[in-house]
């Protein structure tokens, strides 16, 4: 085989191997949340609502929500569905976690009780939804997780920007939800490059 022809068949495996390496990765989500009648941008949750033909397990890691200097920290949480949230309490003062619905569904409601500063308390999250926490110790408090069935989501930060990162090709439902806005959806086709999108959300 000739020294051009051995170039062509390398550069030739190399680019089917690129490709099928990014397809397999998937390609990063970005763009951006304006909104109108809302005095921030931050704290959105952008998610793709589901993968036609997959399911996906829960994680084993768990996310912990803190309960710092009289506040949850983060503010907004994303998970995915069956996700563990470790509830901390990292304040001098006792603690309590409690939420009244999840997507307006009183059945879902629990309240974890009230612990002490150094100790935590784990939940389950199996049902899809937003969650907004609350701490009857302390009413001022407040906090939101947005439990979600897939795991590819973002939060937005205060620009309004934000990436998923490696989804996989196909055509999608991208679908936002905050504590402030009514929720949005807007269809997205996802290639083996990066894609952007733009979205709107209104109070």
């Amino acid at each position: 085989m000739k020294a051009k022809e051995t170039q062509f068949l390398l550069a030739l495996i190399s680019f089917a191997f690129t490709s099928l390496v990014c397809t397999a990765l998937g390609a990063d989500l970005k763009g951006r949340v304006t909104t109108q009648g809302i005095r921030s941008a931050e704290g959105i949750a952008v998610y793709i609502d589901s993968v036609p033909g997959k399911t996906f397990p829960a994680p084993e890691a768990h996310v912990v929500v803190d309960q710092s200097h009289l506040a949850f920290a983060p503010h907004v949480v994303v998970v995915q569905q069956g996700t563990t949230v470790e509830f901390k309490n990292d304040d001098h003062v006792g603690h309590n976690v409690y939420w009244p619905a999840v997507s307006h569904n009183k059945k879902l409601a629990h309240n974890m009780g009230t612990w002490p500063q150094g100790l935590s308390k784990p939940f389950t999250f199996n049902d899809v939804g937003d969650v907004p926490l609350l701490c009857n110790v302390h009413p001022e408090m407040s906090g939101y997780i947005f439990v979600v069935p897939t795991p590819y989501f973002a939060v937005t930060d205060k620009d309004g920007t934000f990436t998923i990162k490696n989804v996989p090709p196909g055509q999608y439902t991208v679908k936002t939800e905050s504590e402030s806005s009514k929720p949005t959806s807007q269809p997205v086709t996802v290639g083996a490059s990066a894609v952007s999108v733009n979205l709107t959300v209104t109070k």
